[in-house]
């Protein structure tokens, strides 16, 4: 047997140690399989009895209430997206309850915007939240709140909520179901399993995204690479077949594997590399990006030849070279303003410049994550 092969079935098989699993439901597949909640729920169940917990991750809302209101096809008007999210999301949870309630199943209803996620305070709640949920043997069920998340219903997508959830619960599988059997090669044919999602996928990562959803494969390859990096296997597999996440968790050939990262980012790291999102940027010299990049420095007011944006203390950044690539991102200890004022200089000219440290820092090493270009 190849080689090659003898791993992808050792990948498949590890998936049976999984005992943290998010399952995001897309809404193509919602909205085109009545039974869809069923197998979802017989799979949840049989799962949780095997001492796993399950977190559904659940599109829907938006295109459910589209039926229910009557409208013809997803309004553009964002008042009515929010009406429809608003009818919908009532429609989607009896749905889930009349499924689970079936198999003896607790259900719980979370909504979330990006707000809640990108502030610390509100994100550990969420932590705490579901944990609680957790060990109660409920099964929570993530929506993002559409009703009243603007910029999420214009821009949000499921699939990255999903990855963003993976760091909170410490998850070990996230399976992404939808409408197509995996990530398809050039030719058509599913690619069984993915072990560098930047190097075999940058070509690949185009799919459909006419429909309901508003997510196609490219939205989960970058949610692959984003929970990988966070410790998940990640599975992209079709919602229709019989009992997806039975045969997922058996180490079946189904859909495709993205195998975990051999080094996570922590969760703290995760959440300024993929929750947060830049208020600014920080343009660096050479020897900055240097310093940064290959022997693991805090940005320094001499390194820095350039600011974008306004920013405050606290705020991410993302850190980019001379030429504008981005590097890294982090967290800023000072405003635009104040990063400006001290660009391009040394210990000794800050020493003079009153109120100033001459060991200030622009962004803290360990406020600070490089973007992975290895995956």
């Amino acid at each position: 047997m190849p080689e090659n092969l003898v791993d992808a079935i050792d990948a498949r098989r590890a998936l049976a140690k999984s005992k943290r699993i998010i399952v995001k439901i897309g809404s193509r597949a919602l909205t085109s399989d009545r039974e869809i909640c069923d197998r979802l729920a017989e799979g949840t169940a049989s799962a949780q009895a095997s001492r796993r917990a399950v977190v559904i991750v659940s599109s829907g809302a938006i295109a459910l209430g589209v039926k229910k209101l009557g409208l013809t096809s997803k309004p553009k008007e964002m008042a009515l997206l929010q009406a429809a999210a608003a009818t919908g999301q009532s429609v989607l949870m009896h749905n889930y309850e009349e499924a689970f309630v079936r198999r003896g199943l607790v259900i719980a209803q979370i909504l979330l915007t990006h707000a809640d996620l990108a502030d610390r305070g509100r994100a550990n709640n969420a932590r705490e939240a579901l944990a609680a949920l957790l060990n109660a043997r409920a099964v929570p069920v993530i929506n993002e709140n559409d009703t009243v998340a603007v910029e999420e219903i214009r821009f949000g997508d499921n699939d990255l909520l999903a990855s963003m959830v993976v760091p909170l619960i410490s998850a070990d599988l996230l399976i992404l179901l939808s409408d197509v059997s995996g990530l398809l090669d050039a030719k058509g044919q599913r690619i069984p399993v993915v072990r560098s999602v930047n190097r075999e996928t940058r070509h690949l990562a185009k799919g459909p995204t006419a429909g309901p959803g508003t997510g196609g494969m490219a939205s989960k390859v970058e949610a692959a690479r984003r929970a990988t990096l966070a410790g998940a296997s990640v599975v992209v597999a079709d919602a229709r077949i019989p009992d997806p996440i039975g045969s997922i968790l058996a180490g079946e050939d189904v859909g495709t594997l993205f195998t975990a990262h051999p080094q996570r980012i922590q969760a703290r790291k995760h959440w300024i590399a993929f929750t947060l999102r830049p208020r600014g940027a920080i343009l660096l010299d050479r020897g900055a990006v240097d310093a940064v990049v290959a022997r693991g420095r805090s940005v320094l007011p001499v390194g820095v030849i350039g600011v974008r944006g306004d920013f405050g203390p606290g705020d991410a950044v993302a850190l980019l070279s001379h030429d504008g690539r981005e590097i890294g991102r982090g967290l800023a200890r000072l405003s635009a303003s104040e990063t400006a004022a001290v660009a391009g200089r040394r210990g000794q000219d800050l020493a003079t410049m009153r109120g100033h440290d001459p060991d200030l820092v622009v962004v803290h090493r360990d406020d600070l994550v490089l973007a992975q270009d290895d995956q």
